[in-house]
C-alpha cells in the first residue's frame, strides 16, 4: 500500500517562504509524476503542481515563480518550495501519485497558514 507523510506546513507572514516534503513509501518511486495540491476551506482540492520523473515541472498559473517542486528519487521524496506566500496559498498541503493505480491514495496533509 502507498503511504504518502507529508511535513513541512506552519504559521508564516505574508511574504514568507516555506518548504514542504512528502515522503512515499509502499512503491517503486523513480519512474513516477508527482503532484502537490491544496485545499482551501469550502473549496475544493486543487492541483498546484507537479514534476516528472526527469524532472520536467508544471505549476498552476496562481503560483508560477513563486512555487518550486523538486524530487530526490534517492530519498523517495517530492518537495515544494513555496516564496512569496500570500494569504490566498493558505490551505492544507497534499502530495500524490500521478499514476492511476496509486493516485487514490492522499496522506493526512499539511497545514499552511499565510497571514496577512
Amino acid at each position: 500500500q502507498v503511504q504518502l507523510v507529508e511535513s513541512g506546513g506552519g504559521l508564516v507572514q505574508s511574504g514568507g517562504s516555506l518548504r514542504l516534503s512528502c515522503v512515499a513509501s509502499g512503491i517503486i518511486f523513480r519512474p513516477y509524476t508527482m503532484g502537490w495540491y491544496r485545499q482551501a476551506p469550502g473549496k475544493e482540492r486543487e492541483l498546484v503542481a507537479t514534476v516528472r520523473s526527469g524532472g520536467s515541472t508544471i505549476y498552476a498559473d496562481s503560483v508560477k515563480g513563486r512555487f518550486t517542486i523538486s524530487r530526490d528519487n534517492a530519498k523517495n521524496t517530492v518537495y515544494l518550495q513555496m516564496n512569496s506566500l500570500k494569504p490566498e496559498d493558505t490551505a492544507v498541503y497534499y502530495c500524490n501519485v500521478d499514476y492511476p493505480a496509486f493516485s487514490k491514495f492522499w496522506g493526512q496533509g499539511t497545514q499552511v497558514t499565510v497571514s496577512s
